[in-house]
């Protein structure tokens, strides 16, 4: 979104693909479904699709569907298979290939696809009410 990327975590049936579809309707574009590779350049984390599932994403009860995609870095983690459990939660951070990112927590509500664009926008406001940006 907006040249950013999101690397959706969780486990089978989570909703992963359903909320990559959502980001993908509001002008998102797919990076990977199901399997992606991971690399980093300098100081982002970088991802590609495997050749074999380049442009295709699961739609439950449809099918595979054909999109546009392309590599892209990593912005922001979204791991659905952990659930928040508090309203206002702390500011959460994970790493891949020691490149530290951001974490939302799951599960998918119905604004989750909403915050995330938020996010990946202008970034959090942190408890003092300064505004914390989303970058690399």
């Amino acid at each position: 979104m907006g040249g950013r990327g999101v690397l959706i975590l969780g486990p089978s049936g989570a909703g992963k693909s359903s909320l990559g579809l959502r980001l993908i309707a509001l002008g998102g574009i797919l990076i990977s479904d199901d399997r992606v590779n991971l690399t980093r350049r300098d100081a982002a984390l970088w991802a590609t699709a495997p050749d074999s599932i380049a442009g295709l994403i699961e739609a439950r009860g449809v099918g595979l569907v054909r999109t546009v995609s392309t590599p892209g870095s990593i912005d922001l983690v979204v791991d659905l298979g952990r659930a928040e459990t508090e309203r206002l939660p702390p500011f959460r951070n994970t790493s891949f290939l020691a490149v530290p990112l951001p974490l939302v927590l799951g599960p998918v509500t119905d604004h989750l696809c909403s915050t995330i664009c938020l996010l990946l926008r202008g970034g959090r406001l942190a408890p003092d009410m300064e505004m914390l940006p989303v970058t690399r």
